[in-house]
């Protein structure tokens, strides 16, 4: 029998204590891992308290307020053998029209509708070509704009006359109509508060608007007079009102 080496067998021994070493720390990691968070809807699944009731109002506030602006439509009419002669002369009586309006402080001058069309006997053979064209006048200045209109009518006649309210105007009146609005809104809540017997209460949701703009109002007139008589006089001119609401919408939780 030959005799086993020191050191081959202090090796064997050495790599076997390192083996049953990594096994025994394998535990103990899995021990030391911190526990799984719990799932997210058990927090969900907890009874919720009583919710407050909630009460949605509303108010308004309104005022009548006169209209501001007028807008005057002056019509010019010709007629002509031809199409082209028509156009020509349509545009030559327009564009005279308005370089005298754009010269009057106060009021501005545009263009309005053009149309040039035949004109054709019972066999249905054209005899001629008429034109139709506008040119719109708008002022807050209604001396001004009647005194225009007056000058300009041995030449046009006026085919419209419309009253409305400016924007500047409307908006400054929703401001005052909101204080008012608001104020009332608050009073509803309050009434409403000690009607169910509740102390208090607080606004979740709140919503403003209002009656939004009116179209303006026709006020039609025949005026068809030419000459001197026409151009003497001042056009009359009456606005009416316009009526202005702001409302307030809005949802209280009562406490």
């Amino acid at each position: 029998m030959f005799p086993i080496p020191v050191i081959r067998t202090t090796r064997i021994v050495a790599a076997l204590c390192a083996a049953s070493l990594m096994v025994l720390a394998q535990p103990a990691a899995a021990q030391s891992a911190p526990p799984p968070p719990a799932p997210a809807s058990a927090a969900a699944e907890r009874p919720a308290g009583p919710r407050a009731p909630e009460m949605t109002l509303a108010a308004n506030a309104s005022s009548e307020v006169d209209e501001d602006t007028v807008t005057i439509s002056l019509a010019a009419e010709v007629e002509a053998p031809d199409q082209i002669a028509a156009g020509k002369k349509l545009t030559a009586a327009l564009e005279s029209v308005m370089k005298q309006a754009k010269g009057v402080k106060g009021v501005d001058a545009r263009s309005g509708g053009y149309n040039v069309w035949a004109m054709s006997n019972n066999k249905g053979k054209t005899t001629s070509w008429r034109g139709q064209g506008e040119v719109v006048l708008e002022s807050k200045d209604f001396a001004a704009a009647s005194e225009l209109a007056a000058k300009l009518g041995d030449r046009v006649t006026i085919s419209n006359i419309r009253f409305s309210l400016s924007r500047d105007k409307r908006e400054a009146e929703e401001r005052k109509l909101l204080t008012q609005a608001a104020s009332a809104f608050r009073e509803r809540a309050l009434a409403a508060t000690a009607a169910f017997g509740f102390s208090g209460y607080r606004i979740a949701k709140l919503e403003v608007g209002g009656s939004g703009a009116e179209p303006p109002q026709p006020r039609m007139m025949a005026m068809a007079a030419r000459g001197k008589e026409a151009s003497d006089a001042n056009v009359p001119l009456e606005s009416g009102k316009q009526t202005v609401t702001v409302v307030v919408n809005g949802t209280v939780v009562l406490q």
